[in-house]
């Protein structure tokens, strides 16, 4: 069994986010267009979101950041829906909101089309425009402060992995792992987990994505299934001791 330090996880460079956000939209993408009428109407982990709604936000998602037009109009756009809250949350409420009345083969379409748009002008937003901060307030009701490249490089892309792992357990679909991709995004939020808590563990993580992982001297041993981790650090199923440290996704 190969056991991984948290200290040796790279972290997730801009290039590397290219290419994990263009793999995810296309898992996910696949999964949409396997949908049936009705399964499109089932209510997901996200409260008041049904998958319909869950695949709107997704597609405003991608959308979003495919021009600097249509980056400007999503951030202007956010920053009125969010007022004095979320902008996150403002920006997701948009999203769902502008896209609500698209027929499924017509979001479908869009989605297929913005896609490797939105992949390229993540990549190739400037630095300058990267370092733009940017306050999200977490499900503990504690706000942070982030970096615009954050939310281009991470977040995006564990938010549509772990909207599509909603969408696979609202229809029972099978949910499609390897460990090169899944098993990646999870070990980059394994390894934020540990910066945050800054306690020594081992963890296990069992399924295809998972894997062994420790920090610090000594240890408290954990072992669980590791999207089911996810589910846990994204507030979606609950965890005690070191396992009730949020990530954000």
């Amino acid at each position: 069994m190969m056991i991984t330090s948290v200290s040796d996880i790279r972290p997730i460079d801009r290039a590397e986010a290219r290419t994990l956000a263009a793999a995810e939209n296309e898992r996910v993408l696949y999964l949409l267009t396997t949908l049936s009428e009705e399964e499109w109407t089932r209510p997901t982990d996200c409260t008041d979101w049904n998958v319909r709604d869950v695949a709107g936000h997704l597609l405003g998602a991608v959308e979003g950041f495919t021009s600097p037009r249509a980056f400007v109009h999503m951030m202007r756009a956010a920053k009125k829906a969010a007022g004095d809250g979320s902008f996150v949350d403002g920006m997701t409420a948009v999203q769902v909101r502008d896209r609500a009345g698209l027929t499924h083969a017509e979001l479908l379409g869009r989605f297929a089309a913005a896609a490797p748009r939105s992949t390229r002008f993540r990549a190739r937003i400037p630095a300058a425009f990267r370092a733009i901060p940017m306050k999200q307030e977490l499900l503990s009701g504690e706000t942070e402060t982030w970096k615009l490249g954050y939310l281009l490089d991470i977040i995006l892309t564990r938010d549509t992995w772990m909207h599509r792992v909603d969408i696979a357990r609202a229809t029972g679909r099978e949910l499609v792992l390897t460990n090169d991709h899944d098993g990646r995004i999870v070990a980059d939020a394994v390894a934020e987990w540990a910066r945050r808590h800054r306690r020594a563990f081992t963890l296990e993580l069992t399924g295809p994505a998972g894997g062994t992982f420790t920090g610090g001297s000594g240890d408290e041993p954990i072992t669980i299934d590791a999207v089911e981790l996810c589910r846990v650090f994204s507030g979606r199923a609950t965890g005690d001791g070191l396992l009730d440290q949020e990530v954000p996704f």
